[in-house]
Order: structure tokens, then sequence, then C-alpha cells
């Protein structure tokens, strides 16, 4: 049996027109095949913009759906008010970033031993904004103040 399965990814619609579907065959399970339709847009700029795949954007879905459970389909955890949902997102994200090491940002260490032959590292650490693996207390103690935008993102 053949099943098409539709995503629909309206990325920046609001602020730049362009929409794509990404359309993924399925036999078996499997995914067989990929295709994008673009749906409002140049084809090109949709392209260039939005991308030819979604999977670093499901991904991060995923994670953030695994650690806020106020984004986890069919709960009951979820958020009455807006602020309390943006302050579940800030505080997710921030623990993400700093206290939780990810396997593809880890270096070789110039002199490995036979206990550590990589140095774990964290978002934050790959950024330049911290040089250590925070703990959660560390964090709940530390103001964070965001830097301003540059004129240059």
């Amino acid at each position: 049996m053949v099943a098409e399965e539709h995503h629909q990814n309206y990325l920046n619609l609001e602020k730049t027109g362009n929409a794509r579907k990404l359309i993924k065959k399925r036999k078996g399970g499997k995914v067989e095949s990929v295709r994008i339709k673009i749906i409002y847009g140049d084809p090109e700029e949709v392209k260039a913009k939005l991308g030819c795949h979604t999977a670093s954007i499901e991904r991060t879905n995923l994670t953030s759906r695994t650690m806020n459970g106020r984004l986890v389909r069919k709960t009951l955890s979820f958020s009455k008010e807006l602020r309390f949902l943006e302050a579940s997102t800030t505080l997710e994200d921030a623990l993400y970033n700093f206290t939780r090491p990810v396997k593809t940002l880890r270096v070789e260490l110039l002199n490995p031993s036979k206990q550590a032959r990589w140095q774990q590292r964290t978002p934050a650490m790959a950024a330049g904004l911290t040089d250590h693996i925070w703990t959660v207390q560390e964090l709940l103690t530390k103001v964070l103040v965001p830097c301003p935008p540059t004129l240059n993102r």
C-alpha cells in the first residue's frame, strides 16, 4: 500500500508570501520519495528562503515537544494564557541551550585520556556564549540578558 503524507509548511507566509508543501510517499511504512510543491510565491525564492527539506525544523519541533509538555498534541498541560506559554518556551530554550550537551557539537580533545576522548558542548558553548555546561540551579539563579539585535542579521 502506498500512502502520501502532506506536510504544509507556511513558514514566513505573512512576511514573505512564500509557502510550500512537502509530500512524502510511503510504502510499507518507509519513505519512498519526497516531493516539494510550491503553494505560494516564486519557486526559486521559496527554495532559497525555506530550503528544500524540513528535517531540521521537524527535529527542533520534536525536541521542543519532548521537553515542553505544553506543546504536545492532545495534552492536558495547555497554557490558558499566552504569557505562560511564552514563559515555558523560554525556559525550555534556556535549558536546551545552556544545560544539555549535544552530541553533534562535541569536539575531540587534543590529548584524550582513557576516560574522555571528547569535550561535550552545549549550543551556548558552540555559539561562544559560555565556557562550561551549566547546571539547572546555575541557570535559574543567573539573570540572562538578551543581546540587542544587530543590523547585519
